[in-house]
């Protein structure tokens, strides 16, 4: 196969025999070209199917206009609609995206991190893997100050921005309201500890269990990676406990409606015989029957501010603080999955 050579300014110069420069001033709208001469090259690049090499161009600024993003996975509702903030605002600000997923394994996120790096990216997102330990794959970007924010999954070992939501109110007050509605053993499914997330959500349940004289067990605690089999094999744990909850706080949708459903096949009836509360407001909470309750996080504002932040400091708007942790506010939506009694109020 004959392969095509790219056009070039030196192309386009011989055609019109015009010196290069002038090519060159004239696709950038140099005001020292003539109006008719611009249109002139315009319509000769035009046919000539030439492209602007905004790589090299970039390369010369020391700026890619390019973002990076890291995230644990793609086919995550939550995910889609974080990264439909960050490339509403990215587009806006004239930036382009890379986006990767570690797949939750950290090596693969540092393989990605080297990537973007090599990229040279100008900023960078990330959300941590489940089982990312040790962040020194994110050194070469600070070494070089280029700049770096997490969200959601985030760590508060480096000197960066955060974007979260407050995740210990939020398990707390899906606990309480199981508790409101008189469940007296309440199992909680989460996902690896070692992340903010699902540590910060444990320590609100295990407060409100606290604060209703109710003792926490570690049997009704079950930690797993919340896709479909874990989510199987919780429900028929659950299923199998000699003193069944009659309440459980799950922080996946997903996970949350994938055991509502082994629950119901058992012959078990949402939410007279166990309540139900999930978490991120996906839209299988209002697909699965009943309607789950949820925890609404707000994953587009979340993207939006991430990247304004990452914007902003890259045009020397607001420089990033050191330490800063940014805080959203979620929300408990409450469903006819969590209601024990008719005539609770919502």
């Amino acid at each position: 196969m004959k392969t095509i050579q790219e056009v070039t300014i030196y192309d386009i110069a011989r055609k019109l025999k015009v010196s290069p420069a002038t090519v060159s001033r004239s696709l950038s709208n140099h005001p020292a070209v003539s109006k008719k001469t611009r249109k002139r090259i315009a319509d000769a690049a035009k046919s000539m199917g030439y492209r602007s090499n905004l790589f090299a161009s970039n390369l010369r600024k020391q700026r890619t206009n390019t973002l990076g993003v890291i995230v644990p996975k793609l086919n995550s509702n939550f995910v889609s609609s974080v990264l439909a903030g960050i490339e509403k605002v990215a587009n806006q600000s004239g930036y382009n995206l890379i986006i990767s997923q570690s797949q939750e394994n950290e090596k693969k996120e540092i393989a990605n991190a080297a990537t973007m790096f090599n990229s040279r990216v100008d900023g960078l997102i990330v959300s941590l893997a489940f089982d990312t330990k040790d962040l020194s794959h994110f050194d070469p970007f600070f070494d070089k100050g280029i700049p770096v924010i997490f969200f959601d999954r985030v760590s508060y070992d480096k000197s960066s921005t955060n974007v979260v939501i407050d995740n210990f109110k939020a398990g707390y007050e899906a606990t309480q309201h199981l508790i409101g509605q008189g469940c007296k053993r309440i199992a909680h499914i989460t996902g690896n500890l070692s992340r903010n997330v699902y540590a910060d959500r444990l320590k609100g349940y295990r407060l409100a269990l606290t604060e209703h004289d109710l003792v926490f067990q570690k049997s009704q605690l079950i930690i797993n990676n919340l896709d479909e089999q874990s989510a199987v094999e919780a429900a028929n744990q659950i299923l199998a406990m000699k003193k069944r909850p009659d309440g459980i706080f799950i922080t996946n949708d997903s996970c949350a409606a994938l055991c509502m459903q082994v629950f119901k096949e058992a012959g078990l009836y949402i939410p007279e015989d166990m309540a139900i509360v999930g978490f991120n407001n996906d839209l299988i909470t209002r697909v699965v029957e009943p309607n789950l309750t949820t925890i609404n996080y707000p994953g587009e504002e979340m993207g939006e501010i991430v990247a304004h932040h990452l914007v902003n400091h890259l045009e020397d708007i607001a420089p990033l603080a050191v330490t800063n942790t940014i805080i959203l506010k979620s929300e408990l939506i409450i469903r006819e999955s969590s209601l024990h009694h008719k005539n609770a109020s919502k």
